[in-house]
């Protein structure tokens, strides 16, 4: 006799399956390849339509300088080139959130996208986000930084899961998705370079 599976169950399964899609870590090859100031990043499919971008970059500069970088809207199109605005639209200092609404340009394959996330902070190490509006049918992941040599570094990991509605082929998008991820990270160990240098 066929039953259907109880609705606590399936959110159980996708709560485990989340939590363990964020619960990555790099590979020692790829910790190597940090190490020799290489921007690691990779775009695997996932359930739902949605990809799991796991990516991360090593940077000269203390965790506490990074996350300045990385919080700040003003950064944002530094940061990610094709970012047109970002604003702080709701903040709870005493309990450790925001939510950000940001804009993107499009191109001829990826439409222009509206983007509203919520993010909780654990500063200096942690930022976990996820959607709470606009285009994106599905986005929820975490920065963690992980201070290195003593605290005068740090290791960027960023875990994106993530479903847009882009009419170009799967595997295409995963190209884009991986570079974007890769030169964001680039980017993010610049400004915060240049920030610990000032």
């Amino acid at each position: 006799m066929h039953r259907k599976t109880p609705a606590f169950a399936v959110f159980v399964g996708t709560l485990l399956a989340t939590t363990t899609a964020l619960a990555w870590v790099p590979t020692a090859d790829v910790q190597r390849g940090l190490s020799r100031g290489q921007a690691w990043a990779e775009v695997l499919p996932d359930t739902e339509g949605a990809d799991l971008i796991h990516a991360a970059i090593d940077i000269a500069a203390p965790p506490k300088t990074v996350w300045a970088v990385m919080t700040d809207c003003r950064m944002a199109p530094r940061l990610i080139t094709s970012s047109t605005s970002c604003k702080v639209t709701h903040v709870d200092q005493q309990q450790g959130w925001d939510v950000r609404e940001q804009v993107t340009r499009g191109n001829m394959f990826v439409p222009t996208i509206h983007n509203v996330v919520r993010e909780d902070f654990q500063p200096y190490s942690l930022i976990r986000f996820h959607k709470v509006g606009g285009d994106l049918a599905i986005e929820e992941g975490e920065w963690r930084l992980l201070a290195l040599n003593g605290g005068a570094g740090t290791r960027v990991i960023y875990i994106n899961r993530v479903a847009a509605n882009i009419v170009a082929p799967a595997a295409l998008v995963r190209i884009g998705m991986r570079h974007d991820t890769s030169k964001v990270l680039v980017n993010l160990r610049r400004e915060s370079q240049d920030a610990a240098r000032r």
